[in-house]
């Protein structure tokens, strides 16, 4: 595996290798040690699987509020996605800014969310899958978001906010500016 920081450095981009053959191929998409070894120590409790059927679907930015704040190690099995990284810590210079990468079935890239960030995804290809694990159980009281297409965020999203696929929860989270400090 090959784990790289990205422009906010608390993100990282997960690169496993893939060995081919006739057969289709084998890849170690999670190892421990590894990730302990670029300094990423979280135990992850479960994982999660997301489909979206059409292109466009947004899904977020969500977060969870302590104690029960979630890390992230994202990747798409099916298909591509934007996949959006927002920095809430208001302690950090990043804090505002995101992170945005394509995650897609070809690439085989994954990214690594920590605690004190909101993470979305938009869907580029009908009928994707994306599995993720993370930190901490889901906890229903403890589930937040921010507004995906606030304006101030200036995150390139690639479909309108007018055609997007949301979730009637997704569209009425927050502005950045209206969230209560949390992290």
């Amino acid at each position: 595996m090959l784990i790289e920081a990205c422009e906010i450095p608390d993100v990282k981009l997960v690169r496993s290798k893939q060995f081919r053959d006739s057969r289709g191929f084998f890849s170690e998409v999670y190892s421990k040690s590894a990730l302990a070894g670029a300094g990423l120590t979280d135990e992850f409790v479960q994982d999660n699987h997301s489909f979206s059927a059409l292109a466009g679907t947004v899904r977020g930015l969500h977060f969870q509020k302590p104690p029960f704040a979630q890390a992230k190690l994202v990747r798409v099995t099916r298909g591509s996605i934007l996949d959006i990284a927002l920095d809430l810590r208001r302690a950090s210079p990043h804090f505002g800014r995101h992170v945005a990468r394509v995650l897609s079935a070809e690439n085989w890239e994954q990214l690594y969310i920590p605690t004190g960030f909101a993470h979305a995804f938009c869907s580029l290809e009908p009928d994707t899958e994306v599995l993720y694990k993370v930190t901490s159980y889901y906890a229903p009281d403890a589930d937040a978001g921010v507004l995906w297409s606030d304006p101030e965020l200036g995150i390139d999203w690639p479909v309108a906010s007018d055609s997007a696929t949301v979730s009637e929860k997704d569209a009425r989270l927050p502005r950045l500016r209206d969230l209560e400090p949390v992290f």
